[in-house]
């Protein structure tokens, strides 16, 4: 059984931070979806100037940029395994 994805990262397409934040959950193997602020007007308007924020839908909890591999570890909760192409 595959693990299910609990968090959502939202972004914009062509924000390079975002890319930078989709780079540090890929390596920590954090399964994630994506949601385009841009496709909702109430998303954009809430998340415009804050993302990319990581959302885990769970518990309604974020965890706004700038964040890193440590600041990941402590939102999750759990032990990151990351791979080796950094």
């Amino acid at each position: 059984m595959g693990k299910q994805s609990r968090y959502v990262l939202l972004h914009t397409e062509g924000c390079h931070l975002c890319d930078e934040a989709m780079v540090i959950l890929q390596q920590a193997n954090v399964p994630f979806l994506c949601c385009d602020i841009c496709e909702d007007e109430e998303l954009a308007t809430v998340y415009g100037t804050r993302i990319p924020v990581l959302r885990n839908d769970s518990n309604g909890l974020e965890l706004n940029w700038p964040f890193d591999s440590a600041a990941l570890h402590t939102f999750t909760g759990e032990t990151l395994e990351f791979s080796s192409d950094q």
